[in-house]
């Protein structure tokens, strides 16, 4: 598996999220390449366990918080640094799913829990480290990632899925622009977007969900990417070219298969 140069020792990896699926996997793959670990997700007891679980439990620090609360979160953030000497790698992985219909008035509040989860939240992930890692030398700039996870949802909307595929697509564009901004700078902006993985969010989906990864895999495969410094990635690489595919279709197209297509139970 491709990893970083060792410049000025083990990775520093900041990651909301880590309590489970995806952030969890996550963790781990980093911890087994040695790094450095800030581990942020609601649950302090899950947070806690993960830790202990994962090699050197001494390297690694947690931080129950929501990460809606922004003060807290940038608390955090300050904390890892002050402690760690800085951040190698952000990651943005907190975020929530559940089926909305507009039609629903009562459905308002889910729109906006998942809008400020999974958008406005990476925005407040990242804003911490950004002058901190301009502020590095060169050769250290080079190795610095901010990660933002977003999702095959967000290349098309889904059905039952406005909150959630209006958020992931708001993710892919806000890492874009980000992406531009810093170019000059050497920080890397990378996007993976995860098709279906084997995680606590999608095992209540009912419907088939293909080519289904393993989380473990997905994890592997993101690390190897975030590491390369890739713009955008949809993992597994099968759901690539399924979203390359989507991008064609004229909207008569994409409006007719998918208007009868399975979704996400409203509520769940």
């Amino acid at each position: 598996m491709p990893t970083l140069p060792t410049l000025t020792g083990p990775l520093r990896v900041f990651l909301t999220g880590a309590s489970s699926g995806i952030g969890m996997a996550l963790a781990r793959a980093y911890a087994a390449q040695g790094a450095s670990l800030g581990l942020v997700a609601r649950r302090q007891t899950e947070l806690e366990a993960l830790r202990v679980s994962l090699p050197h439990p001494e390297r690694h620090r947690v931080y129950a918080l929501d990460v809606t609360d922004h003060t807290a979160l940038a608390a955090a953030a300050e904390s890892f640094m002050a402690e760690f000497g800085g951040a190698d790698v952000v990651i943005a992985n907190a975020g929530i799913s559940q089926g909305t219909l507009t039609e629903y008035q009562e459905d308002l509040a889910a729109f906006e829990r998942i809008l400020a989860v999974n958008v406005t939240a990476t925005f407040a992930t990242f804003t911490p480290f950004v002058a901190r890692m301009k502020a590095l030398p060169e050769a250290q700039r080079r190795r610095c990632r901010l990660v933002g996870i977003g999702s095959v949802a967000g290349i098309r909307g889904l059905p039952g899925a406005e909150a959630y595929s209006a958020s992931k697509a708001a993710v892919i564009s806000y890492c874009e622009s980000l992406r531009v901004e810093l170019r000059a700078s050497g920080i890397k902006v990378v996007t993976i977007a995860p098709g279906y993985i084997d995680t606590p969010m999608t095992r209540v989906n009912t419907y088939r969900m293909p080519f289904l990864m393993p989380v473990e895999r997905f994890a592997e495969r993101a690390v190897a990417s975030i590491a390369e410094g890739v713009s955008y990635r949809v993992i597994p690489w099968q759901m690539g070219v399924v979203a390359k595919l989507l991008r064609l279709l004229p909207n008569w197209l994409y409006d007719m298969a998918f208007a009868h297509a399975p979704h996400k139970t409203r509520n769940s």
